[in-house]
């Protein structure tokens, strides 16, 4: 008999652009899951059930081994203990930028600067790999709102259209990383499983490819 496969999502839009994805490789929920209170589905697969998170709690759960895949951003998973997780997959959506910004013709900081993020892990790395000394403050959202109240010179979050920023007199600065989607494996469950694995993950190569080429 063969062994259950849970696929941990994450909610929003990854979760809007995953599952087209999803369906092409031929993983298609029992019910519609916009139309549901529930976290954890069925699937035409009696063997595959999908679990739906908040996307920061994604690499926790497969981490632990508790879901066997897993799909995140990649801003997530350089926030994240990753070390019992393989990334096998780019799966090329919701895709944006993490970068720095700042107030609108703001002149640079001398000293220390003082940077508001969500992502402090990965803006304490970078500002260390750039030899600028920096204190980050964890917020949790409105980051726009910190260079503008004074309480930091730079943030570092998530840009898209870069329209919130404009709207906000700011504007971005430097690119961190492109960030887009990506598909994500526990690592022993990666050995014991792979034969129900690796079909999953070379059909949504597949599917991937199929959309690039669109």
């Amino acid at each position: 008999m063969s062994k259950t496969l849970t696929i941990a999502l994450s909610k929003g839009r990854i979760l809007k652009e995953t599952l087209p994805l999803l369906e092409k490789a031929n993983i298609i929920p029992a019910e519609d899951i916009s139309k549901s209170r529930k976290l954890i589905f069925d699937t035409n697969h009696e063997n595959i059930k999908l679990v739906i998170l908040r996307a920061t709690d994604v690499p926790t759960y497969v981490g632990h081994g508790v879901a066997d895949f897993g799909v995140a951003g990649k801003d997530v998973l350089m926030e994240s203990n990753t070390s019992n997780i393989y990334e096998l997959l780019d799966l090329e959506i919701a895709k944006c930028r993490l970068m720095t910004a700042g107030v609108v013709g703001a002149p640079a900081t001398t000293g220390r600067l003082k940077v508001a993020s969500k992502f402090t892990t990965t803006a304490k790395e970078y500002f260390a790999q750039q030899g600028i000394q920096a204190d980050v403050i964890k917020l949790y959202g409105a980051m726009e709102l910190a260079p503008i109240m004074g309480l930091a010179d730079l943030i570092v979050d998530i840009v898209d259209t870069g329209n919130t920023l404009k709207a906000n007199g700011l504007e971005a600065r430097d690119l961190i990383a492109d960030i887009s989607t990506r598909l994500v494996v526990n690592k022993a469950a990666y050995k014991t499983k792979y034969d129900q694995i690796q079909p999953i993950m070379e059909m949504l190569q597949s599917a991937v490819e199929g959309e690039r080429k669109s």
